[in-house]
């Protein structure tokens, strides 16, 4: 991945590169080299990199290599050393044919960063053809009163060399007739023309052969000959004559084959044969030319497919001879017209593999064009698709640049198919497609993200360690190392939360674990964040909130508060027998730790001395009488209570009651059952004091009257009594129990206790409980409300 310094050093690459080629443009001239053709390949050519100022290792570095038209392989660069070398034999008439100077252009392309570099090497001639004839023999019928003076024209050689090397003169055999003078032709070749010096006489020879010799003025020079046969005819004073010594006319390249060129005219003033004029193409090379003329009607045709590319101009002899041997000659000058024929044709030569995103013009790709016809037909427009983030720029000459427009976002699109088309200007106009496929390499710009922005989780208290509670996800648009994701736990909102002892998360998949086994009466909820960063450089992260509530169990059993089973003495609940059915005896009073339904309590009576007597509300806990009590039923009464909640499994508890049944509340406190079979005696002592109980009954029946009749006094009179308590209004006193809520009680009962000392033994006086919901019973109310009992057991 790109780091920012490496976009910075791209960028400016990019605007190195403009201003480069600007300054190019502006003034820059190509470096030339020369050598003869035919040079061995691999023999040295130049020190490029001296003569274009660049050091050596730049070549290596910056990617260096020679680019020629069409890609063809003609030069070597040694990168190490900077030296320019020979691929190939270079034939120079293979490579430009006529022309001269032989220039082969090529360029010097540094792809990073990317800069231009035009040089020419110039291929010399050497003298490696010989002059060559294409006929072995010519023919010429010479009237014999041809006058001195008289110019014949001879068919050319052909040498493929130039310059020097060519054909540069003519001879002929030494002969006492004629001597040969050489011309020079529009086209800078060079053609014999026969001077007759002496009257020929068809009596002294009908026949003369001689030796026509082309000469070069290479080194070693070259030469080569073809033999003359010349044949003396009778008197044709009239040669053909052409109406027009040059035709200029131009055809088009695409022109189908046989179709008509010019028709040339030729006239001649004689009579019969020697006036018959037959037309022909005059000259050394017409078994190049793409042309075949009618010996008859002078009609020339197209007999080979013309390039414009290959040659556009052509030259073309016509001769016209009459029966009698005599010949005139007219130039017929034939100009190819270019047409649209050839489709541009695009060479890549730099493209990249990947362009990461978010670096603004970047070089993707550098190509150029050609198109070898001319004109309109030759200029050439490069785009691309309109809904593309590129550009195409012009660098040198014909060289383009396939640069970002703007920053590529990976996410949005990972890969882009360029269709580069060049299109030429020419009618019709032709065009060629390359494609190209731009592959964007990630940049670390997305953050991790979280499917939620919040995470709430649930596991039941008293789990087992390391049980997986849920998990948490993020995902990231990158790719590779950018989108790989790693999970952690932040610390806590709540510093309190013991968060590395409670939950761990593996890092690879955002699974969470609890660590130890929880406990939801004392931990029900606790947050934490859990932070989720990618592997990119540098990391991008992001966080998400995570709840866990701590589902409860029953694993907490119902604990009674009242009545208190740890007492050193238990409990005692008094029931007068006059008691109506439904009397409160007494409440249970029991919690439970847990919560929900775990908590909702049930009370059911287990066991009872006497079942039937007793009830327990079983949503409530109070324990109140079933029915009326009796003479027959015992004074003491057992109860157990057994305390459940609606767990699964359900958890209980149980409690014992003991009941005491008085005939009133003056009726002495008879101990518990233990305490009573450990205060058993013999009954022997007993007899002394029963005249003393007996007596003391007697007292107590008195005293109980006396106090009975002043306390319906006081409540009827409505003044107060220093023997009467008052029942507390408002909030309980401190030494009271009050027991609501869930489980509990499910009104509010009061209990009035007043004490009086005086003797040695503390009395008390015991009043029901307040009942709103409960109407008066009559009489034994009034037994509860007034009966004195001397309670044994010391209460204060």
């Amino acid at each position: 991945m790109e780091t920012a310094p490496a976009k910075t050093l791209q960028k400016r690459q990019v605007i190195f590169l403009a201003i480069l080629l600007l300054l190019w443009e502006a003034g820059s001239e190509a470096v030339r080299y020369s050598m003869p053709e035919e040079t061995e390949s691999g023999s040295f050519v130049a020190t490029l990199a001296k003569d274009l100022g660049l050091r050596v290792g730049e070549l290596a570095t910056r990617g260096a290599r020679i680019h020629y038209k069409g890609n063809k392989q003609l030069l070597q660069l040694d990168v190490t050393t900077g030296n320019l070398f020979l691929y190939e034999k270079l034939d120079r008439e293979v490579l430009c044919g006529a022309t001269d100077p032989c220039l082969l252009h090529f360029q010097l392309l540094l792809e990073n960063p990317v800069q231009f570099f035009q040089a020419d090497l110039q291929l010399t001639d050497i003298n490696d053809h010989s002059p060559e004839f294409l006929e072995r023999e010519m023919l010429l019928k010479i009237p014999e009163n041809v006058q001195t003076g008289t110019v014949f024209p001879l068919k050319i050689a052909q040498d493929f060399d130039i310059g020097s090397n060519t054909i540069q003169n003519y001879t002929i055999s030494p002969n006492s007739h004629f001597h040969v003078v050489t011309h020079n032709r529009g086209d800078g070749r060079k053609y014999p023309e026969l001077v007759l010096d002496k009257p020929l006489d068809r009596e002294e020879g009908p026949e003369l052969s001689l030796t026509l010799t082309a000469l070069d003025s290479g080194a070693p020079p070259r030469s080569g000959t073809t033999a003359v046969h010349i044949e003396v005819v009778d008197i044709n004073d009239n040669a053909p004559e052409f109406l027009q010594s040059v035709y200029e006319v131009q055809i088009p390249e695409n022109s189908p084959l046989n179709s008509l060129v010019v028709a040339v005219s030729a006239r001649d003033l004689d009579a019969g044969m020697n006036g018959n004029v037959a037309y022909a193409l005059f000259q050394g090379d017409e078994a190049t030319q793409p042309f075949v003329i009618d010996e008859i009607t002078g009609e020339i045709r197209l007999k080979r497919a013309l390039d414009f590319e290959a040659t556009r101009y052509y030259n073309v002899e016509i001769a016209a001879t009459d029966g009698g041997g005599l010949s005139g000659k007219c130039t017929v000058v034939i100009e190819v017209v270019d047409v649209n024929d050839n489709v541009p044709e695009l060479t890549m030569s730099t493209l990249t593999s990947s362009t990461p995103e978010n670096s603004p013009e970047t070089v993707v790709a550098v190509f150029s064009v050609s198109d070898p016809d001319s004109e309109d037909n030759g200029r050439m427009v490069c785009s691309i698709q309109n809904d593309l983030p590129f550009l195409l720029k012009p660098t040198f000459k014909n060289f383009y640049t396939l640069v970002t427009e703007r920053p590529l976002d990976r996410e949005s699109r990972a890969e882009y198919n360029v269709t580069i088309t060049v299109t030429d200007m020419g009618t019709p106009r032709l065009k060629t497609q390359h494609n190209i496929t731009v592959l964007v390499s990630d940049v670390n710009d997305n953050a991790p993200a979280f499917t939620q922005t919040s995470y709430t989780l649930s596991v039941r208290e008293n789990n087992s360690p390391a049980l997986h509670i849920g998990s948490v996800r993020a995902t990231d648009r990158d790719a590779g190392a950018n989108a790989q994701v790693t999970y952690s736990l932040l610390p806590p909102l709540d510093p309190h939360v013991p968060l590395a002892s409670l939950v761990s998360i593996n890092p690879d998949n955002g699974h969470l674990f609890a660590l130890r086994s929880l406990d939801y009466e004392a931990l029900r909820a606790f947050e934490f964040r859990v932070g989720a960063a990618d592997r990119g450089s540098p990391a991008l992260s992001s966080q998400a909130l995570v709840r866990v509530l701590v589902a409860d169990d029953n694993d907490n059993a119902p604990f009674v508060l009242y009545p208190l089973q740890n007492a050193s003495a238990p409990c005692t609940e008094l029931v007068p027998r006059a008691a109506e059915a439904g009397y409160l005896v007494t409440k249970v009073v029991a919690v439970d730790g847990d919560s929900g339904q775990n908590a909702w309590l049930s009370y059911q009576l287990l066991k009872a001395t006497e079942p039937g007597l007793f009830g327990v509300w079983a949503h409530n806990g109070e324990v109140r009488t079933a029915r009326l009590l009796s003479e027959r039923d015992a004074a003491k009464h057992r109860l157990l209570v057994l305390v459940k909640d609606n767990g699964e499994p359900p958890l209980s508890a149980s409690v014992t009651l003991h009941v005491l049944l008085v005939d009133g509340f003056s009726q002495p406190y008879l101990p518990a059952p233990e305490a009573e079979a450990a205060d058993a005696a013999p009954a022997a002592p007993l007899t002394v004091y029963l005249v003393v109980a007996l007596a003391s009954v007697s007292s107590l029946f008195v005293f109980s009257v006396l106090v009975f009749v002043a306390v319906r006094l006081c409540r009827r009179g409505g003044a107060a009594s220093v023997s009467r308590c008052s029942v507390p209004e408002g909030h309980f006193p401190g030494h009271l129990v009050d027991v609501s809520g869930t489980g509990t009680l499910s009104q509010r009962y009061q209990y009035e206790v007043c004490l009086t000392g005086g003797s040695g033994l503390n009395e008390f006086k015991f009043l029901k409980p307040i009942l709103p919901n409960l109407p008066t019973q009559g009489a034994g109310e009034e037994i509860e409300e007034n009966a004195n009992f001397r309670n044994s057991a010391g209460f204060s």
